[in-house]
């Protein structure tokens, strides 16, 4: 696998980006875009076997730092879903303009809560999209961050959003809070395996409690309702943190070819390596099938 450290343009801002290819390849390689899981980046070592899988089956894999992550210009540490959305889009523009790309070969794979949610989400709205793999995501950001707290830490989690809204109106200052433990709560196995221990200490220590206010409206589910596009899913049984039913429902909604993967035996962290053997070639398979460059003739029937 080959990597080169490139960049594009997102609004007024610079997203750096990580371009994986092939060993060897001649002409234009079908290509897929990556944008990390929530506070991940691009080049954390988790993704590294998925990169690999791809690049050996002959694609190209563009892995991004969204606005305010790692490597990429903009206000740091915030996850906003229409900030992110932007920069898949604009990834898709920047890899038509390549010459080492296949412009109508393109497809997407996120992994991890609202990464796996934004790659629906960008299915819906980008038509060039030929495919998409959505790994463990977040179907409904309200109802992620209720299952995360008993119902006692909700009521008062709302609470606080509401009195930070309060506030905000009067100083124009929202409360800064730390992302990984009073946003989203880390699970026992987050802990336990130090899953992107690697980059965990390149996330800022602190946002403002506001960046929860669109994750509260934050519903992929709704974007896969008769979605066309080819979607697979995968999934982990018993997920403690992205519930396993938020895949179920993304999985459902689509109106086009589609097919689910479920890991069992396993944890929302630990799968990655455990069955990545499994999964991968899966992924592969549906990248093949789905990402390729129509035709000369295209022919279309109606009734």
């Amino acid at each position: 696998m080959r990597t080169e450290n490139v960049e594009y343009f997102s609004g007024p801002h610079r997203v750096r980006a990580r371009w994986h290819t092939p060993d060897t390849h001649d002409g234009r390689v079908p290509a897929i875009v990556q944008g990390p899981g929530w506070l991940g980046l691009k080049d954390a070592k988790g993704y590294e076997r998925y990169h690999r899988g791809f690049t050996d089956g002959g694609f190209g894999v563009l892995c991004i730092d969204y606005r305010g992550f790692g490597e990429s210009e903009g206000e740091p540490g915030i996850v906003s879903p229409t900030r992110q959305l932007e920069d898949l889009v604009n990834a898709v523009t920047y890899l038509t303009t390549r010459d080492d790309v296949e412009p109508e070969a393109i497809g997407a794979y996120a992994t991890g809560g609202t990464g796996g949610g934004n790659v629906v989400l960008l299915a819906a709205v980008d038509e060039r999209v030929r495919a998409v793999i959505s790994q463990v995501p977040v179907a409904d950001g309200r109802d992620w961050l209720h299952r995360m707290r008993t119902e006692s830490e909700w009521i008062d989690f709302l609470a606080a959003l509401e009195e930070d809204r309060r506030e905000r109106v009067v100083t124009g200052k929202s409360r800064m809070v730390h992302p990984r433990e009073e946003i989203m709560v880390p699970t026992p196995e987050r802990r336990r395996v130090g899953f992107k221990a690697d980059v965990d200490d390149r996330i800022p220590p602190s946002v403002p409690l506001s960046m929860v206010d669109p994750l509260l409206t934050y519903r992929p589910v709704d974007a896969a309702r008769g979605l066309l596009t080819p979607l697979m899913v995968v999934a982990v049984e018993n997920d403690a943190t992205t519930p396993t039913d938020h895949a179920v429902a993304i999985y459902e909604a689509a109106g086009g070819p589609k097919k689910l993967v479920l890991q069992r035996h396993t944890g929302h962290y630990t799968a990655y390596a455990q069955y990545a053997d499994v999964v991968i070639p899966e992924m592969v398979a549906w990248f093949r099938e789905h990402v390729r460059a129509p035709g000369a003739v295209v022919v279309r029937t109606h009734s």
